[in-house]
């Protein structure tokens, strides 16, 4: 009866919890002690769990049981922008990143980056108010295979990829230069809206 009630519950029971549902006169902790004798060394073992008992997985057998599933999570627009402003020009304020993008940047969208480890707190400026800096991560740069941010493509590589206009239409804040670029003159400004494809 005890092997019954400890399978069938949703969770560990006590002694107490056990004793209520056995008929008067009825040892549950001599039974428990039984039935973890009984399965002591098999694939499923009888262990105590803080002031209760339940019925688990061997410990040295876990490993079976483990399932791994990668998730895929899209960046959203703002997201992407931000991160390339952040891998770009970093160290780079919040004021600093509205600037480029034209917009307002939510907390939720530095907040993401910072918790999926791309993006990272960087030093205060020593400018009135102090404000906080926003630099891309070691894990950033391992996940896009590369070893310093010095190695992000520059305006002709990503124009050669297909990422950006070919001619650049209008004036507007320019892309600071990666290696390569260091000739980088007017012409190479670009609108921040020219930096990313539409989803």
């Amino acid at each position: 009866m005890v092997e019954a009630l400890l399978f069938g519950s949703a969770g560990p029971m006590r002694v107490a919890d056990l004793a209520a549902r056995l008929p008067a006169g009825s040892d549950p902790a001599e039974a428990l002690a039984g039935l973890r004798r009984r399965y002591a060394g098999r694939g499923v073992e009888l262990v105590r769990v803080g002031d209760a008992w339940a019925f688990r997985t061997a410990g040295d057998l876990g490993f079976l049981l483990h399932e791994h599933v990668v998730e895929q999570r899209k960046l959203s627009r703002a997201a992407t922008e931000t991160l390339a402003i952040v891998a770009y020009h970093q160290p780079v304020t919040r004021a600093e990143i509205e600037e480029i993008r034209g917009v307002a940047v939510s907390r939720g969208t530095l907040d993401l980056l910072i918790e999926i480890g791309w993006v990272r707190v960087g030093k205060r400026r020593q400018t009135p108010g102090r404000p906080v800096t926003f630099v891309v991560t070691e894990a950033f740069l391992d996940h896009f295979g590369l070893h310093h941010t010095r190695d992000l493509p520059g305006l002709a590589e990503l124009r050669a990829a297909g990422l950006l206009d070919a001619q650049p239409s209008g004036a507007g804040l320019p892309l600071a230069p990666a290696p390569g670029d260091a000739d980088m003159d007017e012409r190479d400004a670009l609108p921040a809206e020219d930096l990313f494809e539409d989803e």
